[in-house]
Order: C-alpha cells, then structure tokens, then sequence
C-alpha cells in the first residue's frame, strides 16, 4: 500500500482528509496521513519551517510520498516562499500556484524530489465548498442560510469555485461567514464537503483534481 503524507495548514484541510480523501484513496490502495504543520500546529509559516518538515517527512520513510495543503490566501512575501517576487507579477492566478510550487519543488534535496508533490490550495480550501448550491439548501437549515443573496449571486458568478478571489472581504471563508450564521470552519466545510462528494468537487475544481491525479499516479 503507498503512503501519503499530506501536510495540512489547518484542523479544516486536516478534517477534509480524513473524511474525504483517506475512504478515497483507501480503494486505491493509497494510505493517508494528515498531520498538521508542526510549527505552528496549523497556520501559514515561513518557508524555511515547512521545508523541514517536508524534508523530516521524507528522509523518515524513504517510500512516502509528501504533499501539501495549503491555501494561497494568507501567504506573503514575509514568509520567503521561493520564487514569491516572480509568482506575484504574473497576473494569472493559476500560473502564479505553478510558479510557486515549483519553487517550493526546486528547493527540496535533489534526492527527495521525485517524492514531493506541492501543492497551494487557489484560493482557499472553502472555495471548493462553492460547488453545488443546492447542497446549501439541503445541509444547511433555513434559519441559519442568511446570506441567500449572496450566495446566488457567489454561484453566478464563478463557474470554477478556485477562482473565488483573494481578499478579507470576498474571500471564500469570509463570504461563508456571512451567508451562514454560525458557521464553524471545521464542523460546515465537512458537512458541505461530505455532501457534495469529491467526484463533484473534482469537477468543478481543475487544480484540485490534478492534484488528486498526481498523487494516485506518482
């Protein structure tokens, strides 16, 4: 059975993993293990620490392979990401992920390399929870969908929910706080994400999916 580590920026990534992607990859015959980032315990970190938890990851178990989890919203120039000053001129977001995780892929050992799979969540995990907006009204109760507006107008708007853009007010996290009352990353990104199914979220998500394609691959 291959073993994947997928570091998780947080318990919302972690959960996803558990729930979602572990039974998926299971049938393959692929084992998952979510750990979160060890230095902050969940949450964005300089470059330099995650680095090394790649590098412990594969040095540890010399047939794992490392991925990770990560959303680009919330990652800045003070964390040192390589090849951040390139990937911020390019005013393709999708290019910007590719010029990013290369980097990242460039600067783990030659001898591990071939092991790691980067991967930068555009634009935010929650993004992919945009994929069906039936399923809003079918797991979310009445009382508590207070942003029905909004969430029509999300949908109409963005027929790739990755592209949900990269600000504090239109973010997709934000915009779920506002359409639902109360809403818990952790407890609602699982219910959506367990309702719509991956096959679902695959679909509409096309950097998702190939990250899902690499690691059944690799």
């Amino acid at each position: 059975m291959k073993r994947v580590i997928i570091i998780c920026e947080g318990e919302t990534e972690k959960e996803f993993c558990n729930t979602i992607l572990t039974p998926y990859f299971a049938k393959k015959e692929i084992y998952i293990q979510s750990p979160l980032i060890k230095k902050s315990m969940g949450g964005i970190v300089k470059w330099s620490e995650l680095q090394k938890q790649i590098t412990l990851h594969l040095k540890n178990d010399s047939t794992a392979i490392v991925t990770t989890l990560i959303d680009y919203y919330g990652l800045y120039g003070k964390y040192n990401f390589p090849m951040w000053d390139d990937a911020e001129r390019n005013l393709n977001k999708s290019e910007t992920m590719e010029i990013l995780e290369q980097g990242m892929l460039e600067d783990i050992e030659d001898s591990l390399r071939f092991r790691f799979i980067p991967y930068l969540q555009l634009h935010e995990f929650e993004g992919l929870l945009f994929n069906d907006i039936d399923v809003f009204y079918e797991q979310i109760p009445p009382k508590e969908l207070v942003g029905i507006d909004e969430l029509t107008q999300t949908f109409q708007q963005y027929s790739n929910p990755e592209m949900i853009n990269n600000n504090r007010e239109t973010s997709p996290s934000h915009r779920l706080e506002r359409i639902i009352l109360g809403y818990n990353k952790i407890v609602y990104g699982n219910i959506l994400a367990e309702a719509i199914g991956l096959d679902k979220i695959k679909a509409k998500s096309p950097r998702f999916r190939e990250w899902i394609k690499k690691i059944e691959i690799i």
